[in-house]
């Protein structure tokens, strides 16, 4: 289960989930130097995942979103293992035409609300991609928060795609049902056109 959400609730925890290695150390240093509480989260799946680590001082700062993506069409806003899937269903989204632009919020509170807002300016259409439930998730606060902020900005209703709302199972064959996989990021995506 992703529990970052509860945590995302508690007033004045930072809460972090990187989605590369460079990330990893950057975010982790920076959460080490805060002044304030910081939950750091590692998406298990990541723990082995290659990927190129800066040498030397390298700080990434908190509430800053990164964009792994750039794209015109569609926002696609998540954070941790997630972010992979959406670079892959961007891939296939492009090949149908839909130029999708990947966000990855990497903290998720603070969360970087200027740069998602600033992604909705330009594509009009927004996605949230988690492996939590996406019943008072971060996907709903990044949902609300755009309603809010840039309410006339959307072009069609913004999407949350997550686990469903029920536990996970122990059989490998149903928890891979359970997972967010590239393909079903892709299929949904095409539905906002």
């Amino acid at each position: 289960h992703n529990v970052e959400a509860w945590f995302a609730h508690s007033p004045g925890l930072k809460v972090v989930m990187p989605s590369t290695a460079a990330d990893f150390k950057g975010l982790l240093k920076s959460s080490i130097r805060d002044d304030n509480p910081v939950a750091f989260f590692l998406d298990v799946a990541l723990l082995h995942a290659p990927g190129e680590v800066p040498e030397g001082e390298h700080l990434v700062p908190l509430g800053k979103a990164a964009i792994r993506r750039p794209g015109t069409d569609v926002t696609l806003v998540s954070y941790a293992k997630t972010v992979l899937g959406c670079l892959t269903a961007a891939e296939t989204l492009a090949a149908d035409g839909i130029s999708a632009e990947v966000i990855d919020l990497r903290t998720i509170k603070p969360w970087d609300e200027e740069a998602v807002l600033a992604s909705v300016r330009k594509t009009g259409r927004l996605a949230t991609v988690e492996e939590g439930g996406v019943s008072f998730g971060i996907g709903a606060e990044v949902v609300a928060r755009v309603a809010s902020a840039g309410h006339g900005l959307l072009k069609a209703a913004p999407l949350r795609i997550g686990a469903p709302e029920c536990p996970i199972p122990y059989a490998k064959n149903l928890e891979n049902e359970m997972l967010i996989r590239p393909e079903r990021i892709a299929e949904k995506i095409v539905n906002l056109f």
